[in-house]
């Protein structure tokens, strides 16, 4: 195997197991928490709101890290590291609270968000880490990021579907032995990131510079530029739908009828979400060249709508044909976002400040948005989507999601303006 090739298997191993280590158990913890304990839907809500807030602390301040102090590849592995011990604390609930008096005294649900939250705490800012990392390997090697990065990136959609495949036919989705294969899969890859090539702070200079500066928070100097803050507002107005499939869509199948084929292969169909992933992560460098980037998240942004609106029909005597076509547009709808989006950072900001405008974007995505939503719709679904019988009506919550998703949209076709197209 020459180098270059080396090189590429290296970081298609590291994207595997990023997000194998979140594919475990993110679909399925609602599952988990709403049928396996039996907790309420604000209840739920306030543990999956531990991604966000996570993602509002963490992402930028790791970048900074990362930018001026630390080399990256060794600041993942202990992020790894730390992860996977706080995914194995979940199965041992039980234990710790009759290991630690105090500790019995606090309801389980409680203790389960501190130890999601803890976890959460080291995964997400991972995510963009784990892009600075790949995009800074690649460029040492002198390879385009836009061409060699979106093949590599496919595979963490592969190892994120084998995750959910593992999960699901183990038994797993209303169990804690989903946190076991995470924790497991997180402590591998911690190990495995200290043997990938030194990727050194860029932000360090001789010069003398302010303490702003020093401490890596020209990247909010972003928000200065018309376009970029544009940008990162839909960021955030995106990130409010981004997760509420991956919060609810395996609750949601789940409560079709006992011993369908829907109800007993819920994580299994919800996978095609992923499947579609990896179709579309590879059409991204044509698409971005062929209508620029502006048409590229407008596509994903009507992609969203598309995907509310199928699962809002998903119980009609269409129903599986609807839910398999909802799938296939999550491709399209999360990748040609968060990609691009991703790149379009890569490519619109200094090198000294990339890693701290990466873990921005996130910030605003899976931060800021994501906790919005997350919050707003668990709060929503408690008061006026529950029926006299205790049941979900999942109809009206999907058409709820489908509206919000077509108004941020139309707002951004209208708004957003890209440089190169206004040109």
């Amino acid at each position: 195997m020459n180098s270059i090739a080396a090189v590429k298997t290296r970081l298609t191993v590291l994207s595997f197991f990023q997000f194998f280590v979140w594919g475990a158990w993110l679909t399925t913890i609602g599952t988990y928490c709403t049928e396996g304990k039996g907790w309420t839907f604000p209840q739920f809500g306030a543990i999956f709101s531990t991604l966000a807030l996570s993602s509002i602390l963490m992402p930028s301040l790791v970048g900074i890290i990362a930018d001026k102090w630390m080399r990256a590849e060794r600041l993942y592995g202990i992020l790894h590291l730390v992860y996977g011990a706080f995914m194995l604390l979940i199965p041992n609930i039980s234990a710790l609270q009759t290991s630690f008096p105090a500790l019995a005294k606090i309801e389980e649900y409680e203790l389960l968000y501190w130890i999601v939250f803890g976890g959460m705490l080291a995964y997400m800012p991972s995510i963009s880490l784990s892009n600075s990392v790949s995009y800074r390997i690649l460029k040492m090697n002198h390879l385009d990021v836009q061409k060699d990065f979106p093949p590599i990136r496919v595979w963490g959609t592969i190892g994120f579907i084998a995750a959910m495949w593992f999960t699901n036919l183990s038994g797993s989705k209303a169990n804690a032995t989903q946190f076991y294969i995470a924790a497991v899969g997180a402590l591998a890859l911690g190990v495995y990131a200290f043997t990938l090539p030194a990727c050194l702070p860029q932000g360090k200079t001789q010069e003398k510079t302010s303490l702003f500066a020093q401490l890596g928070l020209n990247a909010f100097k972003l928000f200065l530029d018309y376009r970029m803050a544009l940008f990162f507002i839909f960021s955030i107005l995106l990130g409010a739908a981004l997760q509420l499939s991956n919060m609810y869509g395996d609750a949601y199948l789940s409560s079709f009828p006992e011993g369908t084929l829907v109800e007993k292969y819920s994580t299994i169909i919800y996978s095609i979400s992923q499947v579609s992933e990896t179709i579309f992560i590879l059409t991204i460098p044509f698409f971005l060249k062929r209508f620029g980037i502006k048409n590229v998240m407008l596509f994903a942004l009507f992609a969203w709508v598309l995907r509310y609106g199928f699962f809002a029909y998903g119980d009609s005597s269409f129903g599986l044909p609807l839910i398999v076509l909802s799938c296939i547009v999550y491709g399209m709808a999360f990748d040609f976002f968060n990609i691009s989006g991703s790149l379009f950072v890569e490519a619109n900001t200094d090198s000294h400040i990339r890693s701290s405008a990466q873990g921005l974007f996130i910030m605003m995505t899976n931060g800021l948005g994501a906790y919005i939503g997350t919050v707003a719709s668990s709060a929503l679904i408690g008061a006026y989507f529950i029926n006299s019988d205790e049941t979900t009506n999942w109809h009206g919550a999907w058409l709820l999601f489908a509206g919000y998703a077509l108004v941020v949209a139309v707002l951004f076709m209208l708004l957003f303006k890209d440089k190169k197209q206004a040109a």
